[in-house]
């Protein structure tokens, strides 16, 4: 695992990129020698690489070809679930390739591939990206090996990691046993060997590459001195919550000790990169705001077409510092929606949400407004979701380390909206509030850039809203 953008990426994924890159623009390149010798001519390469910028050309259309295979998530699930799916997927990449290069030409000429290069190397393109991806997923990522890894105890942490981590076999880990601290009960994690206690760590052959530590009570059982042995000798040693964060992206609540919050060099918000973040997003707002003004009109119509009652709905949230806003959306919901239930959560096919608003939350378009609560400063682009203040007394005795979530701007989107569904349970809370702490340890431009990044394939995907 690679820690790109403060986020955890395997390397199998990145040498797919990489190889998928050269292969992509092998593709068009022999496009161009093929055009050359079939139709246009001998002097056709050189003039076109040397006299027209063809190499930025061709990585254009191969940027924008990867961009919609990314988009279709087969970088993130590269293993082949249906041969036809990827062949289809690929000809769609293909053809919006061809859309994008058609808008070129009203747009910037000068990024335009010639027809018959085009024709042909997209042509060579869907030939070999299908068999290509076939191989990879079966021959070329098994190469790299699985990490062989070593649970030292039974916590339930441990338990949950093994189950993401044969969700999520490009990590490249391997469990190969674990070894029972005594405190787990007959089975405590289902499926995976025992290979005995801790007190037999040194005896285990062969030797793994990994050892997480997930004991259930440490004190006077931790075996420290056949760890410190271990660790000299070249294994990897660490923490089952280090594993549970690079597996799920997110912190693990159940894990966290005060005196791990307050030594912690990562954890919490530097001055640095909350002043980077108010500018960067004061800025993107503003252009935000000008660029999508007349979808925003468009919006603010249908609204109040759809059902009696104002455009905007305005609503008291908490943000920074614990203190209370005013946040704008477009209301998506009927009129006085609450005035018999209070203050509740949204649900799946909510009778109060109208046809429009169904609309307009399923893509996202109902934040729009909030751009101008990033202009106040109140909010930031990405961050933690402000919730309400009903919501947040109530959370807030019932959730540890719920309140901490308070130290940074909340955000139009953030960490907990890319990567989870819509939540309206105390469970799903957790689990946000989980992916919020991930945010504010690793809090960072990159980080948001990644998010904002994401947030779009989610709006086009219509994914998480409710």
């Amino acid at each position: 695992m690679v820690k790109i953008f403060k986020v955890f990426v395997p390397v199998s994924v990145i040498a797919l990129l990489f190889c998928e890159a050269i292969i992509l623009y092998s593709c068009y390149l022999a496009g161009v020698y093929l055009a050359q010798s079939l139709i246009e001519g001998p002097t056709f390469a050189d003039n076109f690489f040397i006299a027209e910028n063809g190499a930025i050309r061709l990585a254009f259309v191969v940027g924008t070809i990867m961009f919609v295979i990314y988009f279709n998530d087969l970088y993130e699930h590269f293993h082949i679930r249906s041969r036809i799916e990827l062949i289809q997927q690929v000809c769609l990449a293909v053809g919006i390739a061809f859309l994008t290069q058609a808008l070129m030409g009203y747009m910037f000429t000068g990024m335009i591939v010639p027809r018959y290069t085009m024709i042909i190397g997209s042509a060579i393109v869907v030939l070999v990206t299908p068999p290509w991806r076939i191989f990879y997923a079966t021959v070329v990522s098994k190469a790299f090996g699985a990490e062989r890894v070593l649970f030292l105890g039974s916590s339930p942490i441990l338990k949950e990691v093994s189950e993401g981590l044969k969700e999520k076999t490009a990590m490249g880990l391997k469990i190969i046993g674990f070894l029972d601290d005594g405190a787990g009960g007959d089975d405590p994690l289902p499926g995976i060997e025992r290979l005995g206690t801790i007190q037999e760590l040194t005896k285990i052959i062969p030797k793994p590459d990994r050892i997480v530590v997930g004991l259930t009570e440490r004190r006077n059982r931790l075996p420290i001195q056949d760890l410190l042995e271990l660790r000299f000798s070249g294994i990897k040693i660490e923490e089952s919550a280090q594993l549970y964060e690079a597996t799920f992206g997110r912190v693990c609540t159940r894990e966290f000790r005060p005196s791990q919050l307050i030594f912690s060099s990562e954890l919490g918000p530097r001055s640095g990169s909350e002043s980077l973040q108010s500018v960067y997003c004061f800025l993107f707002a503003l252009i935000l705001l000008v660029v999508t003004s007349p979808l925003i009109l468009l919006v603010a119509l249908a609204v109040r077409l759809s059902s009696p009652g104002p455009i905007l709905h305005r609503q008291k949230r908490v943000g920074r510092s614990n203190k209370v806003f005013t946040v704008f959306k477009f209301r998506s919901m009927y009129a006085d929606a609450e005035a018999r239930t209070g203050a509740v959560w949204a649900t799946l096919n909510d009778p109060r949400i109208t046809p429009v608003g169904r609309v307009i939350r399923r893509l996202r378009l109902d934040e729009l407004p909030q751009l101008y609560n990033v202009l106040k400063g109140e909010m930031a682009i990405a961050g933690p979701r402000p919730e309400r203040p009903e919501f947040v007394t109530t959370l807030s005795e019932q959730l540890p380390y719920y309140r901490q979530r308070h130290c940074v701007k909340p955000g139009i989107t953030g960490w907990a909206q890319i990567n989870y569904k819509y939540g309206d349970t105390i469970e799903d809370t957790i689990t946000k509030l989980e992916y919020d702490l991930y945010y504010i340890k690793n809090m960072s431009a990159s980080l948001d850039a990644y998010i904002f990044f994401h947030t779009l394939k989610t709006m086009v995907l219509s994914r998480g809203a409710q």
